[in-house]
């Protein structure tokens, strides 16, 4: 078994709690589906968020799923001009025996065009 890293982003329309939180909630039952995951095959996670980002941290969408025992980050984004606004991205460190390519990254509404050579999903509202 091998530790590998799981992407995921998604964009939110405003700065309010509770559509972040929806969002990021959305974005990690999307990827732990996708990917075939138990809380138990989760060996942490990292957010990061754009600046515009302030009302709540997203790791709070993962606690209130159950990922009480999982260590989890939050961290800003640089600020690099052009870049997808009100945008939560998502590294997860998973234990797997699955290769590099079986592993499904998920990118969602506006954030679908951050990183098209990696997703197998790509969903866009």
């Amino acid at each position: 078994m091998v530790v590998r890293g799981i992407r995921g982003a998604i964009t939110v329309k405003e700065d309010n709690a509770t559509e972040i939180l929806q969002a990021t909630a959305e974005v990690l039952e999307e990827i732990i589906s996708q990917n075939e995951l138990s809380f138990q095959d989760i060996a942490s996670i990292i957010f990061t968020t754009t600046a515009d980002i302030k009302s709540v941290f997203p790791a709070e969408a993962a606690r209130s799923m159950g990922l009480n025992l999982v260590p989890l980050l939050c961290s800003q984004e640089i600020e690099v001009q052009g870049s997808i606004p009100l945008c939560i991205r998502i590294l997860i460190h998973v234990n797997t025996n699955k290769n590099q390519e079986e592993i499904c990254h998920v990118f969602m509404r506006d954030a679908a065009r951050l990183r098209e050579d990696l997703k197998k999903i790509n969903t866009a509202e």
